[in-house]
């Protein structure tokens, strides 16, 4: 059983603003910094081999400042990603309703048969993030490692794990540095 820990990036001032982020690469504000320290602080005494991080800004200076903290590496991992929400990215949530009002509210209550236009499905992200985990379990078959994602991507891996029902995606809640500790096994492990 590989130890995963789920953490979600620390703040940005899109998260303040409502702005959707997507793929777009905002950085972390002067709060989300602060929040990275004291995750880092907070998971001091955890022994992770390694962290896994989004591509993107706001989780790459997440796992840095954990990865410096707990004296690990840190690995880019694309699959990690942020959905991509297409021509949704860097509008506000109400100018996107203004914008796409039947469209946004089919997102808002039936995600899993819609697409932002020109964005990601929720499908297509489910596959590459549960490659990813297959992928980092099996070199990690007895390891515990970080994983420093977004809320889309969190969603779906403890859809997975914990058995959580699809419609969590649009209503999980997870704060800024949000963390969780879960296990998975690699797929190989099991034939």
């Amino acid at each position: 059983m590989t130890e995963v820990l789920i953490i979600r990036h620390g703040e940005t001032e899109w998260n303040v603003e409502g702005r959707y982020q997507g793929q777009a690469d905002p950085p972390l504000n002067d709060r989300g910094i602060q929040q990275a320290y004291e995750l880092a602080e907070a998971l001091y005494d955890h022994t992770l081999e390694v962290i896994y991080s989004s591509p993107l800004k706001r989780a790459y200076q997440t796992a840095e400042i954990l990865a410096k903290k707990l004296n690990i590496e840190v690995r880019i991992e694309p699959r990690l990603a942020e959905i991509h929400q297409g021509d949704w990215q860097t509008h506000l949530r109400t100018e996107i309703q203004s914008l796409y009002p039947d469209l946004f509210h089919q997102w808002e209550t039936d995600p899993w048969h819609t697409t932002p236009p020109g964005g990601e499905h929720l499908s297509q992200v489910q596959s590459r993030v549960n490659t990813a985990l297959d992928d980092i379990s099996c070199r990690h078959p007895l390891g515990s490692v970080g994983l420093v994602t977004h809320r889309i991507p969190i969603a779906l891996i403890k859809m997975r794990i914990q058995n959580l029902p699809p419609d969590i995606v649009r209503s999980i809640q997870l704060p800024n540095t949000y963390f969780e500790s879960l296990t998975i096994s690699c797929p190989e492990a099991k034939h």
